[in-house]
């Protein structure tokens, strides 16, 4: 059998132990409230990672006795899905309660959050989801509607702190770690108690007295790979973009395959390609912007795993498309004339004129509707069109 990890050795077992997230753990404020009356309540946290979010589920759960299922919408589907609400329906008919928690509850597309409705409503199911994205972009209106949406803050570095002395007190290591490796470690957490915790552990399995050249190097060990917040997230992107650009379906498909295995959001990918689709090819193939909006709404319709092919589909189609940047650049130029030119006069031929007065001063003199009409004063302000022209 395995370790279990420090992280989930110190997870706390009741709300009186968790550090932090005071505006929603004080006396009177709502989770304190829910653990008193022992009434669940359908609740998304949205918090950056390591704030807790999971803790506060599972120990809601315990304190209003009810059956914590848990579901990560990265790793599971429709049927997933399906027998936890089977299993909520005998816990209902025993008279008991189910708490479903789906982590990053994000990463569901509309059609699998349309799921939790009834069931949500019914009261067959308390719904607590957990998510790093802005919940009223991520989560539909009808299930936002229907729970309470809880901000989890930021861990302080003096509350990272706390979580590591209590480690190490519950480890009888106190004496091991030095003021200023627990300071570099809650630095280098930044307000991730999990990130802490993980590095702690490390520092100590090296031996001897913590220091903060000992946490330097069990913070370099245990870099990630692909850190979606990190710089190999930006990396990777970049390289996948490039590679669209420089017309490498292999590259873009190895780039992209890497993303999707690291657990990277597919809409994220899929907004890049919209933007690629004009920024990069343009005019040259008016198609693309219409395939890489259509894989968009495939993410969102249909989530991974199967979104996987639409997502490999555009990628490539967009890697051997013509790829032209005349749209990028006359957007450029538009917006540099616009800003040293903002209050330039629109010509009076150009202007419109609803009444007899103004056809008089001369708006839109001249000016006939058919397709193709040349005027022979042009269509800019004259500052602008001998500037434009000496381009």
């Amino acid at each position: 059998m395995g370790r279990i990890p420090l992280a989930e050795q110190m997870r706390p077992q009741t709300l009186d132990e968790v550090i932090g997230q005071s505006h929603l753990l004080g006396e009177g404020e709502l989770l304190r409230q829910i653990a008193k009356r022992g009434e669940p309540v359908s609740l998304i946290l949205w918090g950056p990672p390591g704030t807790g979010k999971t803790t506060l589920a599972r120990i809601i759960a315990r304190e209003v006795n009810a059956e914590f299922v848990e579901l990560s919408a990265v790793t599971s589907g429709k049927k997933d899905v399906e027998r936890v609400i089977e299993h909520a329906r005998q816990n209902w008919n025993l008279g008991l309660r189910t708490i479903l928690f789906v982590d990053e509850i994000h990463r569901f597309n509309k059609a699998q959050q349309d799921a939790f409705l009834p069931h949500v409503e019914s009261g067959l199911i308390t719904l607590i989801g957990a998510t790093t994205e802005n919940p009223s972009f991520e989560v539909i209106t009808p299930l936002l509607s229907r729970t309470r949406v809880l901000v989890l803050q930021q861990l302080t570095k003096d509350e990272i702190v706390s979580v590591l002395k209590r480690a190490l007190k519950t480890l009888k290591q106190t004496k091991r770690v030095s003021p200023k490796a627990l300071d570099y470690l809650a630095e280098l957490a930044d307000g991730d108690a999990r990130v802490a915790l993980g590095n702690l552990e490390l520092a100590l399995s090296f031996g001897g007295k913590v220091t903060p050249e000992v946490v330097k190097a069990a913070a370099q060990r245990r870099l990630p790979g692909y850190d979606k917040k990190g710089d190999a997230h930006y990396d990777v992107i970049s390289a996948f973009i490039k590679s669209l650009r420089g017309s490498d379906a292999v590259a873009a498909a190895y780039y992209l395959a890497r993303m999707i295995d690291a657990g990277e959001d597919p809409k994220f990918i899929a907004r890049r390609m919209v933007v690629f689709a004009s920024e990069d090819i343009g005019l040259a193939g008016n198609g693309a912007l219409s395939l890489a909006v259509a894989t968009f709404e495939a993410v969102e319709r249909v989530g991974l795993p199967e979104a996987k092919y639409n997502l490999f589909h555009c990628a490539i189609a967009l890697a051997r498309s013509q790829k032209s940047r005349e749209i990028t650049d006359l957007m450029n130029e538009a917006f540099s004339l616009a800003h040293k030119y903002p209050n330039s006069p629109v010509p009076l031929h150009l202007r419109n004129a609803p009444t007899k007065l103004m056809k008089d001063l001369g708006y839109g003199k001249d000016y006939k509707w058919q397709a193709g009409f040349q005027h022979e004063k042009g269509f800019l302000p004259e500052e602008v069109r001998e500037e434009s022209s000496s381009r």
